[in-house]
């Protein structure tokens, strides 16, 4: 199962030719990674997740240009890979209605952390559980 996030568009985020410039994007997978993490899976435990995560790695390929408009595209979440301390998400950049391919495919690896201890912690039983069913590794590269 994937996550999907509806992502608007800002003005702001374009730059000077025209297009979403390439940062841009990586708050477009923060905000699908924040309503995952934050809504979603406290939906399924309301301490998912609480004590906060940290971002180990990105790795984005930028597939087309983006340029703005009043639609949102939707900004796809999935899990390919889950250890005891941390988990990578996949992640696509498209369209809502489809057509074109993704304007990017991304993935980000994140370890859950104590932020009030200041250390990186497993992730709990429940937290893995949630996990478990965004697991798709139906698409590589």
């Amino acid at each position: 199962m994937r996550h999907s996030y509806a992502c608007p568009l800002r003005w702001s985020d374009m730059d000077a030719f025209g297009h979403v410039n390439n940062t841009v994007y990586l708050r477009y997978l923060e905000e699908a990674r924040i309503d995952f993490l934050a809504l979603a899976a406290r939906v399924a435990d309301p301490e998912a997740f609480t004590g906060g995560t940290v971002v180990a790695r990105h790795e984005i390929d930028y597939l087309r240009q983006l340029v703005h408009r009043a639609d949102p595209v939707t900004v796809e979440l999935w899990v390919v890979k889950l250890t005891a301390a941390s988990v990578t998400f996949a992640y696509e950049i498209k369209d809502a209605a489809g057509g074109g391919g993704p304007y990017v495919r991304a993935r980000t690896v994140v370890a859950p952390y104590n932020i009030k201890e200041g250390y990186p912690r497993r992730l709990s039983p429940a937290e893995r559980s949630f996990l478990e069913g965004y697991f798709d590794d139906s698409h590589r590269g």
